[in-house]
This record gives structure tokens, sequence and C-alpha cells, in this order.
């Protein structure tokens, strides 16, 4: 088939490869312009668009995929279908409906749960078991298309999102191909989202990734493994900057009032207390500095046992 792949971050690439594998004939990358990145806030390109590069597959990046000018671009690829995975904008219908078998979508949950911009951290914010990947076939709505094929997946104790995102892109890009291929042979049914029993996944703002010590120590760690890596689960320590906090082990027997740090370890970690419980941080990330562990930060007299957590950025 002829593809059109849309897609920005890690997170496609494993779709992008696996439909070249499997033989597709790639006619194009559409893919979020270049944009500033890393500490050094240098422009730089997306994931799909350098390996596209690498294939010599032909790149589009519009600022707004929309408009005559543009559909009539990637209409003259003559795609049978578009894959769209994490791309980054909300398509129009007369988008979708280019390729002549329309467009298909890999969504990170078992829809209609979890529906939105961040199915995957919202699914460790929440703490649920399993979650899993839905592809779709796209309509005007917000991951509201009839369901092609989905995929169960466990979520496994103490999970961050990167690595169930990780995961999670491996599997929807062997689950596309599949979808693809009962398309292609005219077996694929499509079945509707009961849409009374949708859930939602918002896009994370910086403020939502704010830690409240006043939660248990249970609700505390899945913040941080939910918000890992991007954006981090982010507390202000006693008016020195909002520091990024990360690897957390929840400690039952250890108790303070919260967001007081009750150990700074060297070789151990921070240990914070929380509304019930305390929670031990393994990495961190300090005010432009890098990520590091977090007995390097207390070797370097970055944070004590007695210094707070706490408030506004």
């Amino acid at each position: 088939m002829r593809v059109l792949f849309w897609g920005t971050p890690d997170f496609a690439l494993p779709a992008l490869r696996a439909l070249g594998d499997e033989g597709h004939d790639l006619v194009g990358v559409v893919t979020q312009p270049d944009r500033p990145a890393g500490r050094g806030r240098a422009v730089a390109p997306s994931s799909v668009k350098r390996e596209a590069m690498e294939e010599g597959i032909p790149v589009l990046q519009p600022e707004r995929a929309r408009g005559d000018e543009f559909i009539a671009q990637i209409a003259a690829l003559r795609p049978d279908v578009s894959v769209v995975v994490a791309y980054g904008q909300i398509l129009k219908p007369e988008v979708l409906a280019v390729p002549r078998l329309g467009s298909v979508n890999i969504h990170g949950s078992l829809l209609p749960g979890l529906r939105g911009a961040a199915p995957i951290q919202w699914a460790v914010l929440h703490g649920l078991e399993r979650t899993g990947v839905t592809i779709i076939q796209m309509d005007a709505g917000m991951d509201s298309g009839a369901m092609l094929l989905s995929v169960e997946e466990p979520i496994r104790p103490g999970e961050t999102s990167t690595e169930l995102g990780q995961r999670l892109s491996e599997i929807g890009a062997e689950a596309v191909v599949e979808a693809l291929a009962l398309m292609e042979d005219g077996s694929l049914t499509p079945v509707a989202q009961d849409h009374s029993l949708a859930t939602h996944a918002p896009k994370i703002e910086r403020e939502t990734a704010r830690i409240d010590w006043t939660w248990d120590a249970e609700r505390v760690a899945r913040w941080m493994r939910g918000m890992d890596e991007v954006p981090g689960a982010w507390s202000e320590l006693e008016g020195r900057g909002a520091v990024k906090l990360f690897r957390p082990e929840v400690v039952d027997a250890a108790s303070g009032e919260p967001g007081t740090v009750l150990e700074a370890d060297g070789g151990g970690g921070v240990l914070v207390a929380a509304g019930r419980g305390a929670v031990r941080v393994r990495e961190v990330q300090p005010p432009g500095k890098r990520r590091m562990a977090a007995g390097e930060w207390v070797r370097g007299r970055g944070v004590a046992a007695g210094d707070r957590f706490g408030g506004g950025a």
C-alpha cells in the first residue's frame, strides 16, 4: 500500500520502521516543523524527520496541516492510507479523507478510555493495572473513530510512563501493520466506540506536574513515574527553584511533615515525607542542571535533612 505517514516524536519511530519493513511504499512523511530542543534550545528536527531523511522519504513540515495548497501536496502523493502516530495537530476531515482508504491512528490506550493527548502518562497517574493500544479509523472527533484493532497490555509494577511508552510504541507498530493487512484483504470490521464510556487524558501542562506533598506516598510516587521523563514531576525546594524528581520508592514506615526531607544520603538518595508515608527519590534534576543520581546531588550539598519541598515556582 502507498502510505502517507504522520508522526513527530520517538513514539512514532517503531511504526514508521515497521511499515517500511513490511514492504509498504512510504510515499511521504508529515512531521512538525523543526523546534528548539535540549538544554541549549538549538533548533532541531523531529525524530521522525531524521529517520525519514536517512531513508530518503519525502518530508512535509507544515505549520498548520490544512488548506487547499497543503491538501493538493498530499493528494499529489496518491496515498492509499494515512497512518497517524503522535503527530501533534488535530487533522481536519478534508485532510483525513485524502487517501482512498482514509486515515488510521495508533492511540496509546484501550479506547474509549483515555482519549486525548497523554493517555500513557494518565494511565500511570491513575494507577491502572492494564492499558494497551487501539488502531482507529480517524474521524472529526478527538480519538472517537471506529476501532479497527486493539491490543491489551499490563502495566508493570513501578513502571514509568517512559518505559511503558517504549513498549506500547512497539506493540502499536505491530498492530498497525496487522490492521493494514486486514484492511487490504477486506477482512477488517470496524467497531463503533461506546461514547458513554469515554474518559479523557488531557495534555500535560507544567502545573499538572507539580507534586502535592499532602498526597499519600503512593500517589506522589505515581506522579513521579507518570511525569517521567517529560515534563518531569517537580517541586520547589525552599525558594531554590523547581527540582524535578524521578525514580521513587514508597517507604510506608517513615513519616513527617509533608515535604520535609527526612534523609539525605549520598548512597541511598533523598527521603521526603508525604501526607501518609514517605517517598525515597533516587534521581533528580536540579534547576539548570542535568538529571543525576540523588546521591550525587546530596554529596554536592544540593539538599540536606530538614530542608523542605513545596510552594510554587
